[in-house]
């Protein structure tokens, strides 16, 4: 098994993490103070987590959602925002993180007079800052934003132009997220449409609390170029008793097309998609080779890095070092950055890191024997 020493050390690579999810409790304590936020219930650091983590653990999407209000509470000026960016970024450069595409819906963040611009631009300047602080603290990332609308609202084409506006600063691609019950993809055509006819890049959740029709319209209706979660794809794949695979059509369109899986095992577990981390569809998905890619989603909600996510997967079913690996190719292959920017970090970062860790694993093990 792999120490969690080794696990951090891994460079590592991240598609799905949510700004809003992912903040310091301490900051959030600091931020109500600064900015008159009245709604939190504690202002003890831990037992906020606790509370926040215990909140989100009810095995429904609609009730983790619910935990978001004082994240957001705390995200309505400037300075918060670029202080909440800055720290997510050095938080998951700590970690080992050397690529990672957070997202954030500028228009949770407009309840007190910014405009989605000046949000997005707070949040882009927050991640440089969050970068510099990383490269001189020797944890070298590479941060950049998908900008999310809600698809319970009726914003998403202006978010997409928002997203579109911004491609060049920071911005890689656009996401629609909130609850999927009720609210189909293809309430969002339009935002779509632009997004595909400015050659730009969508995520999309799917497939997270709903089942195949989420994930077919996502695909073939809206274009999605991966998977936000995805993790219900495992509905159309049916394993026999004799423990042949059979691959319903859209899991092989899926398989075939390697589209990306944004998997987010605790996360999936928290929200009622499956019932542990040892009985996660990841497990069979990797096996069978889909495009699966590991995430945090909130690392706040969720209590979870990285780092710990691997650990949970290296203690489910032995990934070690070669897995690792090849999972995090999987995510900087899939990831909206340019080409030669993907190329350079798998070249030199990913390869190299693991291919020393893999090195010293075999010293220690001769010295061993």
């Amino acid at each position: 098994m792999l120490t969690l020493d080794t696990i951090r050390e891994a460079p590592k690579a991240l598609l799905h993490d949510h700004l809003d999810g992912g903040l310091r409790p301490a900051t959030i304590i600091d931020l109500a103070r600064e900015f008159g936020y009245k709604g939190l219930p504690t202002q003890d650091a831990d037992d906020l987590a606790a509370w926040i983590r215990r909140g989100a653990d009810r095995k429904s999407l609609e009730l983790y959602l619910e935990t978001f209000a004082h994240t957001c509470g705390v995200m309505q000026h400037r300075d918060a925002i670029i202080r909440v960016a800055a720290e997510c970024v050095e938080d998951l450069a700590a970690d080992g993180v050397v690529y990672a595409e957070i997202r954030m819906a500028p228009e949770l963040c407009v309840e007190q007079g910014l405009t989605l611009d000046e949000a997005t631009e707070a949040i882009l300047e927050g991640f440089a800052e969050g970068e510099r602080r990383a490269a001189a603290a020797g944890h070298p990332i590479v941060a950049r934003s998908l900008v999310t609308a809600m698809r319970q609202a009726a914003r998403s084409r202006e978010i997409a132009e928002l997203a579109v506006r911004w491609r060049d600063k920071g911005v890689v691609g656009f996401d629609i997220a909130g609850p999927e019950a009720g609210h189909r993809p293809t309430r969002h055509l339009d935002a779509f449409e632009h997004i595909h006819r400015e050659n730009f890049h969508t995520t999309i959740h799917a497939g997270e609390s709903f089942g195949l029709p989420s994930i077919w319209e996502a695909l073939q209706l809206c274009g999605a170029e991966r998977l936000g979660h995805g993790v219900r794809i495992i509905d159309d794949i049916t394993v026999r008793p004799d423990g042949s695979v059979v691959l319903g059509r859209l899991a092989a369109f899926v398989r075939d097309r390697r589209v990306p899986l944004e998997l987010c095992p605790t996360s999936n577990v928290h929200t009622g998609a499956c019932a542990s981390i040892a009985e996660h569809p990841i497990d069979l998905l990797r096996r069978l080779r889909f495009r699966v890619t590991v995430n945090t989603d909130n690392r706040l909600m969720s209590g979870v890095s990285m780092s710990s996510e691997f650990a949970a997967l290296d203690a489910a079913f032995g990934i070690g070092l070669g897995e690792m690996e090849w999972l995090t190719i999987n995510a900087l292959k899939s990831s909206f950055v340019s080409f030669d920017e993907r190329l350079r970090l798998i070249n030199e970062l990913v390869k190299p890191g693991y291919a020393r860790l893999r090195a010293r694993e075999a010293a220690a093990a001769v010295v061993a024997g």
